[in-house]
């Protein structure tokens, strides 16, 4: 069974995961609804990360339950985006390099 990991367990994730991925210059999006979102900004050096919302180039909007689940491994990010648990704005060639940084 998952345990729910809760906004802030989520971005230390999205942190340490996006941290590896450092050739990614962009500002991305984490939109989890009511969940609240999470906005990396790696343009700037070292990245920020924050829960406010600003101007993105990609934004990945899903459950935090199913995002939460992508970064377990536990739901594959491209059958998600099939089935509409995870929709994308803006740059789709971004949200595909962010796939793979993201998966474990």
């Amino acid at each position: 069974m998952l345990l729910l990991m809760g906004l802030q367990e989520t971005t230390e994730k999205i942190r340490q995961k996006l941290s590896r991925a450092a050739h990614l210059k962009a500002r991305v999006k984490f939109d989890f609804g009511d969940d609240g979102i999470v906005f990396v900004d790696s343009t700037k050096e070292p990245a920020e990360i924050s829960h406010q919302d600003g101007e993105f180039d990609t934004a990945l909007i899903c459950s935090l339950e199913t995002f939460e689940k992508i970064l377990a491994g536990q739901q594959d990010p491209n059958i998600a985006f099939m089935m509409g648990k995870l929709k994308v704005k803006g740059s789709m060639g971004l949200a595909m390099k962010l796939n793979s940084a993201l998966e474990d």
